[in-house]
C-alpha cells in the first residue's frame, strides 16, 4: 500500500502532465476506503482571455480534485465545480 509522500508524487506528475503544467501544488490529500482523494491547485492561462485570442499573462487559480486507487492509479480527475474527467 502507497504512503502519502508516494501519492502526493503520482498526483504531481498526473498532473503536470495532463495540463502541461509545472505548477502544481498539493493542498488537500485525504486517504479514503478505496484509495486517495487529493485537492490540487494549479494556475493555468486565463481561459477567458485566451477565448478571445489576447495575449496574457494573467493566470486562472484552479482546483483539480483526482481521485487514486490504492495502486496510485488515476481513477479521475475534474475541475473543482465541473464534472468529473476519467482517464
Amino acid at each position: 500500500m502507497a504512503n502519502i509522500e508516494e501519492a502526493r508524487e503520482a498526483v504531481t506528475i498526473f498532473i503536470s502532465k495532463a495540463l502541461d503544467t509545472e505548477e502544481v501544488r498539493v493542498i488537500g490529500l485525504t486517504k479514503v476506503d478505496d484509495g486517495w482523494s487529493t485537492d490540487v491547485e494549479v494556475y493555468e492561462d486565463s481561459s477567458f482571455l485566451r477565448s478571445l485570442g489576447l495575449p496574457t499573462r494573467v493566470k486562472d487559480r484552479n482546483i483539480y480534485i483526482v481521485k487514486l486507487n490504492d495502486n496510485l492509479e488515476v481513477e479521475s480527475y475534474e475541475l473543482q465545480g465541473h464534472p468529473a474527467t476519467t482517464s
